[in-house]
């Protein structure tokens, strides 16, 4: 098993656990999707892999409908995509991907949670190149044989195909997202949900007192509305 299979089994399940904070997430993925290509399922690609995802997080139909109808009324604010970089205590690098109509008062918040957990703001490319940005799939296992489809996805960039107690997991470089949807698609294998990660090349162990200094300021981070996603490279144990 590779890194990402080691990533997604580590990583703590409490990130995203809130459901409201789920939905808002989505809610915000849906506004972008259909301002960038229209609200049609067929032609939006963007937008089919944001319902298949709401789908998998039981967001209700009528919610998914409500909020593709809302994000296609000219008057609804669109959010921005901005990354945000930084190091918490102990030199543990931090990326924060975030969603905001308002980047002064996102960049204002952010800023400060830094500053009250003794952490570091960084700027632009601070950290950035400490993580592999990454792109990910799950389809139902189907008595699929994960081998025999990881050589078949190959040359769609696929680096990563493991199994785990909710189906299939495809793993590859953010950049070959469109390419492996088209093919699944193409293949009639149902893609359950999809999305993106960032993965640490290298992670950083620290002590328990340590682990509390970087928790306070995640959780921080993490409780704001305009964020998305939150990584770092300090280990979680299993």
């Amino acid at each position: 098993m590779g890194r990402a299979f080691e990533f997604r089994k580590a990583r703590k399940m409490k990130r995203w656990s809130a459901m409201a904070k789920t939905f808002t997430r989505i809610g915000k993925d849906i506004v972008m999707a259909v301002k960038e290509g229209g609200p049609n399922l067929e032609t939006n690609s963007r937008l089919r892999a944001v319902v298949q995802n709401a789908k998998a997080a039981n967001m209700p139909k009528d919610n998914v409908e409500r909020a593709i109808k809302k994000a296609s009324d000219k008057d609804t604010a669109n959010f921005k995509e901005v990354l945000f970089e930084g190091y918490a205590p102990h030199g543990i690098a931090i990326l924060i991907e975030t969603a905001t109509d308002n980047n002064n008062r996102t960049v204002a918040n952010i800023r400060s949670y830094f500053n009250k957990c003794n952490g570091t703001f960084g700027t632009q490319g601070s950290v950035e190149f400490m993580f592999d940005h990454t792109c990910n799939f799950r389809i139902p296992k189907n008595n699929l044989d994960t081998e025999e489809l990881e050589l078949e996805l190959i040359d769609f960039g696929v680096e990563e195909v493991f199994e785990d107690e909710d189906g299939i997991l495809i793993y590859a470089p953010f950049e070959n997202f469109g390419a492996i949807q088209k093919e699944l698609e193409n293949r009639n294998l149902e893609i359950l949900s999809s999305g993106f990660e960032r993965i640490p090349q290298v992670q950083k162990k620290l002590t328990p007192e340590q682990v509390a200094d970087v928790e306070k300021l995640l959780e921080k981070i993490e409780e704001d509305d305009d964020v998305q996603n939150v990584y770092h490279n300090m280990e979680e144990e299993e």
